[in-house]
């Protein structure tokens, strides 16, 4: 299985959020799953790729050309695809995975994550999505979410369409037994 994998590209962050990103790239390696992410070598961008390929497993890096000149790509990996910009770099990776992951990141992380939510609200796929909610870091936005959802911008099928995984393994219990749910249109 391709999972696209989007995260963080700083290396200021704690340890514990590189501790997850870690043993899921070796859970992936051992899994037989081939990662496809940014090409960056900061970061858990950076720390996923090198276990992912430390334990044996496939890594396609996708970056775009301004960011490859910056000096960050990771070499050595099984592919890279330079695209001209993000937009062209998302949509790439769209192609290339049958699954998402979202470990914390920042803006650009959190962008991405909800491009493909709505992008699945809207029927355009129906592929798993998962927050890993490593040291709580996505309560914040789950209460965001449950406050559109009561002040009616958004359906109770909105929870529908992403999962908020706890640990690593819970990640995999998901997959393993993913079933796209139909969801309502997205207008009341």
């Amino acid at each position: 299985m391709n999972i696209c994998v989007f995260c963080a590209s700083s290396d200021a962050i704690d340890r514990v959020y590189f501790d997850d990103a870690v043993l899921l790239g070796e859970k992936m390696a051992k899994r037989g799953s081939t990662l496809v992410y940014g090409g960056s070598n900061r970061g858990l961008m950076g720390a996923i790729a090198a276990t992912v390929q430390k334990h044996g497993g496939k890594v396609i890096g996708i970056i775009p050309k301004a960011i490859k000149d910056m000096g960050v790509g990771k070499e050595g990996l099984d592919e890279v695809i330079i695209a001209e910009g993000l937009r062209e770099r998302k949509a790439l990776m769209d192609e290339r995975s049958e699954a998402f992951i979202f470990l914390p990141g920042g803006s650009g992380t959190l962008e991405e994550a909800m491009e493909l939510i709505t992008l699945k609200q809207l029927h355009y796929h129906d592929r798993p999505l998962v927050f890993l909610n490593t040291n709580g870091f996505y309560n914040s936005l789950i209460f965001l979410f449950r406050k559109m959802q009561d002040e009616k911008f958004i359906k109770p099928d909105f929870f529908k369409l992403f999962y908020v995984a706890e640990t690593v393994d819970d990640i995999f219990y998901f997959f393993d037994n993913y079933k796209p749910e139909k969801t309502d249109a997205k207008w009341f």
